[in-house]
């Protein structure tokens, strides 16, 4: 009679020792990276705004570089069942004009996938601009306080209190004059532009920066390196600016989003990006009256305008999440899955004793 064999019994697994060893080992860029991954609707706003990118540089090109779409912004052609877009589902297809056409004959597609890509120049543009600006401004009068806060402050006052809309208008204005004067391709108008908005964007994260170093230069680990004869500007680069990465990110991705609303409402006013090249808001603005008859024409900028808008404020909630585990959202299966392991545990261990 052969001797039975002993039966293993796995132990539960305690999820908050789990959550320790899958943390284990990696560094802040790989635990960053995990949890944006880990949320489904950033991943999924990033890939489309992926595509949004791609269709907009692809289809119409960029510059000397040609694209696969056969129609310009700006040519004319015969109009074709009174404009309608030829876009279908089933079967798939976008035909000769998917998005339509407006009353010339131009392609909306093509004018829309150009205001697409001069969007989008001037919401990274912004970006940098006012993340440059926001972040010198607000370290600077945070980490060394006195007349040098005194002063960027005074000066972040002046300049928050004044409308946005009414700023970037005559700043953008002034570029866009200036540009065209001198003979500089449409490129340089649209950089220009942003330049200029990201110039009068950046007061709301000065504030933000300056109140997280005002925060952070009191730690200890700050002191250390002041003990450590450490100079000014190695403990800004080394020490107290790697600590407001995530705010300084999160709050780019949220002025962008709003710059991309800004030049639309800039456009749509007619001081923003302006004939003989388009916008998105310039596209809303000039087909405004079509909205009853043809109304194609205007949801499509609108679409475009709202899916990069949305798309962005995922991306920055994503990142937030990402840098700051303490957002993370509260998940029921698992608080479930804990309690029942926790519970099987104490079982385990009355019936052992």
């Amino acid at each position: 009679m052969s001797q039975q064999e002993p039966i293993n019994v796995k132990e539960p697994v305690d999820p908050a020792v789990a959550r320790a060893e899958d943390v284990q080992g990696k560094s802040q860029g790989q635990l960053v990276r995990q949890r944006f991954f880990g949320n489904t609707g950033a991943v999924i706003s990033l890939i489309v705004l992926i595509f949004i990118v791609l269709l907009s540089v692809t289809s119409i090109g960029v510059g000397p570089l040609p694209g696969w779409w056969k129609w310009d912004p700006d040519a004319t052609g015969t109009l074709v069942d009174g404009g309608q877009p030829t876009l279908s589902l089933l079967p798939p297809g976008l035909g000769n004009h998917p998005f339509g056409q407006d009353n010339l004959g131009r392609d909306l597609f093509a004018m829309t996938m150009q205001g697409t890509q001069y969007s989008l120049i001037v919401m990274v543009v912004v970006g940098v601009m006012a993340g440059l600006l926001g972040t010198v401004i607000g370290g600077l009068s945070g980490y060394f306080r006195g007349w040098t806060e005194a002063i960027l402050m005074r000066l972040t006052d002046v300049i928050i209190i004044i409308p946005l809309v009414i700023l970037a208008a005559l700043l953008g204005r002034l570029a866009i004059s200036y540009v065209r004067s001198t003979g500089l391709p449409t490129t340089a108008t649209v950089i220009a532009l942003g330049l200029l908005i990201g110039a009068a964007s950046w007061p709301p994260l000065a504030r933000l920066v300056r109140g997280e170093f005002l925060s952070l230069r009191e730690r200890e680990f700050v002191d250390a390196a002041r003990l450590a004869g450490a100079s000014s500007g190695r403990i800004i680069f080394k020490h107290i600016l790697p600590n407001t990465v995530g705010v300084i990110t999160v709050n780019i991705t949220l002025l962008m989003s709003s710059a991309i609303l800004l030049e639309t409402a800039l456009s749509y006013l007619g001081l923003g990006i302006q004939a003989p090249d388009w916008s998105l808001g310039r596209l809303i603005s000039e087909n405004q009256t079509a909205f009853a008859t043809r109304p194609w024409l205007f949801w499509w900028p609108g679409v475009f305008i709202v899916t990069i808008a949305l798309t962005i404020n995922f991306i920055g909630d994503g990142l937030r999440d990402a840098f700051d585990p303490r957002q993370r959202k509260f998940n029921p299966k698992k608080a479930r899955d804990g309690r029942e392991h926790r519970t099987e545990r104490g079982a385990d261990n009355r019936t052992a004793r």
